[in-house]
């Protein structure tokens, strides 16, 4: 039988390489070019505000304290809890005397990788951007002077000052500095979507495989036009054309930052990450599921004035935008423990 022996030992070959060959082809392993998504383990940072137990613990403490604001009942965490993915669950925010803002609270989640902040872009960074909802009269009115008194004075705050930036002034830049600390922890990278690019093939189900390849297939969802990799946005502003455009006086969004024709309407890409904890969608909350989401696009818009080019009536099949939603929901990073800070006294 040694005649048999070369023939086995193709056959063995043979399997051995459609056995490779298959596992390079299966679609439910993510390719090399797939890995593109993954985000760098921490956001960046600027070189005067490196990151420090003792600053992200000062971030957090400011960051939940509703005496940062004029009326001592409205927090940062009030627009961007932990409880709603970072956000406030709500189609629009509320500020002072809960007053109805013009656009929802975005999340917090993953700022810290945004090269530009806010819907509209006018703040280019989390420093820049933590003091705005203190000092503005429709968010928290406070009195920036009266505040900075108040913290110099309180022996607990003036001590987690002093551990976090030391010969430093209790001032709008030191707190500034360590909201935007505690921020930057803020990171969702550890979601199903996450381990399957890690290597795990059975992370995501087939239903998530394939809304992934839809996302990112310029010829059907071409969503990943817009929400790029790794953070799931382009840091840029689109007028996607929401039914809100078409009312009279319409917010125009990044318009009245930099008065440029094209950008009339047009509002900042958000990331996608646990965006199935932050309903409802889009800047003035008009969407309250994925389903509706997708469904927006599929459409290609609700008004077409000033619509962005990259906004086009898609023709997906239900089964198509079912699998999209699937892989969204894929983005979630399961629930981590979170302590909430021990805040100083009066």
């Amino acid at each position: 039988m040694s005649w048999m022996r070369p023939w086995a030992l193709a056959l063995c070959l043979s399997t051995l390489g459609w056995g490779a060959a298959g596992a390079v082809d299966d679609p439910q392993v993510a390719t090399p070019q797939d890995r593109q998504w993954l985000l760098p383990d921490l956001p960046p940072h600027p070189d005067d505000n490196a990151p420090s137990a003792a600053r992200v613990e000062l971030g957090k403490m400011l960051f939940f304290d509703a005496r940062l604001s004029s009326e001592r009942n409205l927090s940062c965490a009030g627009c961007h809890s932990p409880l709603y993915g970072w956000s406030d669950g709500l189609g629009t925010a509320k500020g002072f005397r809960s007053k109805v803002l013009g656009r929802a609270s975005p999340t917090i989640v993953n700022t810290g990788y945004n090269t530009i902040q806010m819907w509209d872009g006018r703040r280019a960074t989390l420093e820049h951007q933590a003091m705005g909802p203190m000092e503005s009269m429709d968010e928290m009115a406070m009195n920036l002077d009266a505040l900075f008194a108040w913290l110099a004075v309180n022996p607990d705050y003036r001590a987690a000052f002093a551990a976090a930036y030391p010969g430093e002034p209790i001032d709008k830049t030191t707190t500034s500095k360590a909201i935007a600390a505690f921020e930057r922890t803020v990171v969702s990278n550890d979601s199903p979507f996450d381990r399957w690019l890690r290597g795990d093939r059975l992370a995501m189900t087939a239903s998530q495989v394939k809304g992934f390849r839809l996302f990112t297939d310029p010829d059907k969802g071409n969503c990943a036009g817009c929400h790029q990799a790794p953070n799931f946005t382009d840091n840029g502003f689109h007028n996607i054309g929401l039914a809100s455009y078409g009312q009279e006086n319409p917010d125009v969004g990044r318009f009245a930052i930099k008065p440029v024709p094209s950008l009339k309407g047009a509002f900042k890409t958000p990331t996608l990450r646990d965006v199935a904890l932050t309903a409802p969608y889009f800047h003035d909350g008009s969407a309250t599921t994925l389903q509706e989401v997708v469904a927006h696009y599929n459409r290609g818009g609700a008004v077409r004035t000033n619509l962005s080019a990259s906004v086009k009536p898609l023709s997906l099949s239900n089964d198509e935008m079912r699998d999209i939603v699937s892989f969204m929901e894929a983005l979630t990073t399961p629930a981590r423990p979170f302590t909430l800070p021990r805040l100083p006294a009066n």
